[in-house]
């Protein structure tokens, strides 16, 4: 099991978006360009994160800008705008209900407490990240491998 992949390419998206304020336009080209993602699927992440209130994007011209600082953007509000569903469904259980098995008849209200404990951990560990600790990860990096 993995987390949808879309995830890290939002916050690759909005660190480019950060470290380029103001070097001219973000636009999903210059994006699909550095995530080695096809602009299509990029187009939909940039308008993903802006229905959840994380960037604007310049009607026409294009153009995304960060509209919170990054000490307000969570992990998991990226990964929320991306899969609203996703840590629910992070742990599925299969379809066994009809089986006449006591086990099967019983095993998604067993599994339910449990899974619950797993979503919530998960939830408070990706709010616990900003995207003002991954910038500083980013730029701690790129001063180890700067010459």
């Amino acid at each position: 099991m993995q987390l949808s992949m879309k995830c890290s390419v939002a916050v690759h998206c909005l660190i480019f978006i950060h470290e380029a304020g103001g070097t001219g336009k973000v636009t999903s080209t210059r994006l699909a360009q550095s995530t080695d993602v096809h602009p299509v699927v990029i187009r939909n992440i940039l308008s993903a994160l802006k229905k959840a209130g994380l960037i604007t994007v310049a009607r026409g011209t294009g153009g995304a800008e960060l509209c919170r600082a990054p000490e307000e953007i969570t992990l998991y509000q990226i990964y929320d705008a991306l899969e609203p569903d996703g840590l629910t469904a992070l742990i599925g259980i299969h379809p066994c209900g009809k089986s006449p098995c006591p086990v099967a008849q019983n095993i998604k209200a067993v599994l339910k407490g449990p899974y619950h404990k797993i979503e919530n951990a998960i939830r408070e560990a990706m709010e616990s990240v900003t995207l003002a600790d991954m910038l500083e990860d980013y730029h701690a990096r790129t001063a180890e491998q700067a010459p």
